[in-house]
């Protein structure tokens, strides 16, 4: 049989280690192996493949049609008219808007990277008897790990 189960890399790992040891799972048997977290950021931008969910457009699109109804409006009274003043609203609308919505995703995804809570940084695999298996599920869920798997062969 065997178990995976993931940690984050700290003392409760070692100690759940020493703890398998100590029921009679033998060195050999016991397989750490550390994982690679991304480290890059997230994309703003989407492409054809692949979407977030998070629109740039929500704010930019009623600020345009807000500015341009604006502008248009007080256009009748100014030397170009109303509809050059109305787009000029519209494409002015759209860039704030737009710039808005950008600095509120930055921020948000800087929060977003601070508060990401517990990562898996490392791999447990432990072979051993059907007959052990209970209790080396018990001693990795009292050793906080994050997520665990049994694989019986």
């Amino acid at each position: 049989m065997q178990l995976f189960s993931t940690f984050e890399n700290n003392m409760f790992l070692e100690i759940a280690i020493s703890n398998l040891e100590k029921i009679g799972i033998k060195k050999e048997n016991i397989y750490a192996v550390p994982l690679d977290n991304r480290e890059e950021s997230r994309k703003i931008f989407d492409t054809l493949h692949r979407s977030d969910g998070i629109s740039l457009i929500d704010i930019a699109m009623p600020l345009a049609t807000a500015f341009a109804v604006i502008t248009s409006s007080i256009g009748f009274e100014l030397k170009w008219g109303p509809i050059y003043w109305g787009l000029i609203g519209a494409i002015g609308g759209f860039i704030i808007g737009l710039l808005i919505r950008l600095f509120i995703v930055l921020m948000s995804n800087k929060k977003q990277q601070r508060l990401k809570g517990k990562q898996s940084e490392v791999i447990l695999i432990v072979e051993c008897d059907e007959t052990k298996g209970e209790a080396v599920e018990k001693i990795l869920w009292e050793h906080f790990a994050l997520g665990l798997a049994k694989v019986k062969s």
